[in-house]
């Protein structure tokens, strides 16, 4: 009789037990969402918002003008070459950290390098991935300067005539701009694609071998669907990450000279607190948050298949 009480109260008590373990996992993960709900998403519906509306923050009741900051920033000229000189740098900036990426890669794993020769090697290939962007801009500029280390290297093998004004030429800012990012990132690949490398098997490897495959079409076969996974996902996260590079600009060229090195991040920055137009700036931020999200996408399209 003793047994079949207790069961029974055990029974009762039993029940809301379950249901507090229940909320558990939702209390823990409640602090980050509403962090995210307030420095994430309230921030970015806000933006949203103001871009269709006009003369926000500088009014107290600014005007709803639907699409027409849209239409404005879409005709803007400096907006559109803002437009040409992103794609333009993040395109050059993947392909080459890819490049630079693999090969040095695939020279830190070679075997005929020792274990003191690949460490070193590490270290040295790493130096620009350990500084921030400020060291970076400030190095570069003291390099590039009109009479920095550069351009007396220049001079005196012959290639030019007098300093030359890098970072103040229109017709090469963009382009020392973007072997400037090319340098500062291309670490990232390294570690990445040497770590999927040591990942595959030397089995395969020698398995090509016995069948007569040279190093090219062991690299292409092998080697390249190997890392297939790491290279569309440090592509995707590269692309996203240099479309909304600022710092590194901001300190290089703030988009100058003469909107030469103009992209869309200065263009927003440029907009909302210098010229105070915080509307349009608002518009520019969503057309670059659209354009990340559809990147996101297909990056976590990436992830989940690999899963």
């Amino acid at each position: 009789m003793f047994d079949k009480t207790e069961s029974r109260m055990l029974k009762k008590y039993r029940l809301p037990g379950r249901q507090i373990k229940g909320i558990y996992p939702y209390a823990y993960v409640a602090p980050v969402c509403i962090l995210l709900l307030v420095l994430l998403f309230v921030p970015i519906g806000m933006v949203i918002s103001y871009s269709f509306f006009d003369n926000v923050i500088v009014t107290d009741n600014p005007a709803w003008v639907g699409m027409a900051n849209y239409s404005a920033i879409l005709s803007d000229t400096v907006f559109a070459r803002s437009i040409k000189n992103t794609v333009i740098f993040v395109v050059i900036n993947v392909v080459f950290h890819m490049a630079i990426g693999m090969a040095l890669a695939l020279m830190i794993n070679a075997r005929c390098l020792g274990k003191t020769a690949k460490a070193v090697f590490r270290i040295v290939f790493m130096l620009p991935w350990m500084f921030n962007a400020t060291v970076i801009a400030i190095l570069w500029k003291l390099l590039l300067n009109s009479h920095g280390v550069v351009n007396y290297l220049l001079s005196v093998l012959g290639v030019i005539a007098k300093p030359v004004e890098w970072l103040s030429d229109r017709s090469a800012a963009l382009w020392v701009l973007t072997f400037i990012n090319i340098w500062a990132g291309y670490p990232f690949y390294m570690i990445s694609i040497l770590a999927g490398l040591q990942g595959i098997s030397d089995d395969l490897y020698e398995a090509a071998g016995i069948d007569g495959a040279n190093a090219r079409q062991r690299f292409f076969y092998i080697t390249v669907p190997q890392l297939k996974p790491i290279l569309v996902s440090i592509a995707m996260l590269d692309f996203i990450w240099t479309t909304q590079n600022f710092s590194l600009i901001w300190l290089l060229t703030a988009g100058g000279p003469a909107h030469a090195t103009e992209m869309m991040s200065t263009y927003v920055y440029k907009t909302a607190f210098q010229s105070f137009q915080y509307a349009k700036a608002s518009a520019a931020a969503v057309l670059i948050l659209a354009a990340c999200v559809i990147l996101a996408v297909f990056y976590v399209r990436n992830q989940t298949r690999r899963e």
